[in-house]
């Protein structure tokens, strides 16, 4: 069904076609309300197709505790949210929609298939089957408010559409060619919200040194990173890393980009690398003694290539000043300290992030003060309501913001159609 251009009326009006936008339609929907669904792009679930590349890393199946850690500080917004649509409620939808779902070793959860079309393609038949109005490439100008109320939407000057009830669902500033351009964040603020400056998250980080262009392609599968800065948490995180042409990537990276992106603002930001996670520079000197014992001809890199990718191993040398080949015998007491040193927390400035064009999420956004946790409900202009990326929230990779986004999505919807479970 299309949205008339003109004088339409609707109970609900959704902005975003992403998770959270078409989450929110179904919702409202389902509660037997006249709901339209507009997205400025012109196809729906442009950023659900390309998450988890393209496998769709839908949710985790981590205790509430867990996901309320994973997104910091302002983790407890999200329990009403995830009280109207847990993980396991949305892998029962999902199936009941014909997607069944399957479980990784960390509690991911993926459809079964390993595409994500299929989950796009599941929510699109829900929203053709309950009727919503929808409208596609059609980017909202403003918020229609007459006399202090929420009327609807303007779309242009002579384009507009009724709607007592708008659930802005726009996506944060991340992937601008799949959607993310921000856009909404103007809305928001004509609803009296303040915003908080959208920083990218989830993001591969640029680093000074040259070293990692070296070994461009080469993957740690379980190291530790940290940001070597007060105030950091020197636990940091453990998981894979990958080296780039222009420095670091992978899941521990990813994790960690957001706070290195507030950290930023203040100048280059030292990161440490722990290439095996969990062994510090003693317990590589541990090492390092025993192979000395029982490989005392074998070189360096060569023993070294043991838990390294052996790329890795002459870098590691040539920072401390060994030369590969040397036999780890004849390996000096200084030089075997300054070796175990380097293995222990490989030392890398940040400069930069590769910015909002390939960063996952946002942080930044809506500022949770003006919204009301329960409802999802801007405090100072009833009847509008936010959900997804647009909020002041981020968490982890391992599926925590796809569930963020249809969590509030539900509930939101849920909200503006006049029912809450909660």
């Amino acid at each position: 069904m299309r949205c008339p251009t003109s004088n339409a009326t609707f109970d609900v009006a959704v902005v975003g076609a992403g998770a959270a936008g078409q989450t929110a339609a179904i919702a409202a929907a389902s509660q037997g309300r006249r709901v339209a669904l507009l997205e400025q792009m012109d196809r729906p679930g442009l950023k659900v197709l390309a998450s988890g590349g393209g496998r769709c890393n839908l949710t985790n199946l981590a205790p509430l505790a867990d996901y309320i850690k994973a997104f910091g500080r302002q983790g407890r917004f999200i329990v009403p949210a995830m009280g109207a649509l847990s993980p396991a409620d949305l892998r029962r939808g999902l199936v009941q929609w014909g997607v069944p779902t399957a479980v990784g070793e960390g509690g991911e959860v993926y459809p079964a298939s390993q595409r994500a079309a299929d989950v796009q393609a599941a929510l699109w038949r829900r929203i053709e089957q309950l009727g919503v109005a929808i409208r596609l490439g059609c980017p909202v100008r403003q918020l229609w408010i007459e006399t202090g109320k929420l009327a609807g939407l303007d779309l242009s000057p002579r384009d507009r559409i009724a709607a007592a009830k708008v659930v802005l669902a726009c996506g944060g500033q991340s992937w601008p060619k799949l959607g993310g351009t921000g856009g909404g964040f103007p809305l928001a603020r004509q609803g009296g919200l303040e915003i908080r400056p959208p920083l990218p998250a989830l993001v591969p980080l640029i680093t000074s040194e040259r070293w990692p262009a070296r070994l461009a392609g080469v993957s740690l599968p379980i190291a530790r990173v940290w940001i070597e800065a007060r105030g950091q948490d020197k636990a940091g995180r453990h998981g894979g890393v990958l080296f780039t042409h222009r420095g670091l990537s992978g899941p521990a990276v990813l994790d960690i980009s957001g706070a290195v992106s507030e950290l930023l603002r203040r100048g280059p930001v030292p990161l440490r690398v722990e290439p095996v996670a969990g062994m510090d520079a003693s317990q590589w000197g541990v090492q390092l003694d025993a192979w000395r014992g029982s490989a005392g001809r074998r070189g360096v890199a060569g023993l070294l290539a043991k838990l390294l990718p052996r790329s890795l191993c002459d870098v590691v040398c040539e920072q401390a000043g060994v030369e590969p080949r040397t036999a780890i015998a004849q390996l000096s007491a200084s030089r075997r300290d300054a070796l175990a040193k380097v293995l222990g927390g490989m030392e890398l400035a940040v400069t930069a992030t590769e910015g909002f064009e390939t960063a996952f999420v946002t942080r930044g956004g809506v500022d949770l003060r003006g919204v009301n946790p329960r409802t999802l409900e801007c405090r100072l202009l009833p009847g509008l309501h936010l959900a997804g990326e647009m909020l002041d929230l981020d968490g982890p990779t391992g599926g925590y913001n796809l569930q963020w986004a249809f969590a509030s999505g539900w509930l939101a919807g849920q909200s503006a159609a006049g029912e809450q479970r909660i």
